[in-house]
């Protein structure tokens, strides 16, 4: 049994028809996050696995390992460059609380858009980079030194795609509360 006013087609559609993009582009890039953590989940799973059955194949069989430790590094990169837009996102980065505490609620506003701006312009560079050595490897097909020799496009790419979500995330946390103030 519902109580009170009967939600319209838009809200139980899970959208308004005034929806601004930049509301539109921030609920995809949660969306997105959201399934990226479930496979980061999965890849850190499957990077114990690999590390565990490498270390029990040397201690128990004296079999060698040509490709656990790297195929476990990819997992992990993988796993750690794309999740740093969800963990942007929740705010979750280490922070120094003890500065938070002595300054004025404006001037908190004013030191975390300072610090966005400056960790979207490193981040910015970061990716930028990550694109370029993954062009690099790509056209000059790059392998690691290893004898199993994966690819090196596969964690720029990881690398590349992972600060670009987060540059994204970092874009959209400054300019929302810009966007909001100039509606009223």
């Amino acid at each position: 049994m519902m109580h009170g006013p009967l939600p319209d087609q838009a809200e139980v559609a899970g959208t308004t028809t005034g929806a601004s993009p930049l509301a539109v582009l921030e609920r995809a890039l949660a969306f997105c996050n959201n399934i990226i953590v479930v496979f980061a989940a999965i890849a850190l799973i499957a990077a114990c696995m690999i590390l565990s059955y490498s270390v029990l194949g040397r201690a128990l069989f004296h079999s060698p390992n040509y490709w656990q430790d790297e195929a476990a590094v990819f997992l992990l990169v993988g796993a750690t460059f794309m999740t740093a837009a969800f963990v942007q996102g929740e705010r979750g980065h280490i922070g120094i609380e003890a500065f938070v505490g002595l300054m004025s609620p404006f001037a908190n506003r004013i030191r975390l858009w300072l610090v966005d701006v400056a960790s979207l312009l490193f981040c910015a560079f970061f990716a930028w980079k990550s694109w370029t050595l993954a062009h690099e490897a790509w056209v000059d097909g790059q392998v690691s030194n290893s004898m199993w020799s994966p690819p090196l496009a596969i964690p720029y790419v990881l690398m590349a795609s992972g600060m670009t979500l987060l540059c994204l995330q970092i874009l959209l946390q400054i300019i929302i509360p810009i966007a909001g103030a100039s509606r009223r």
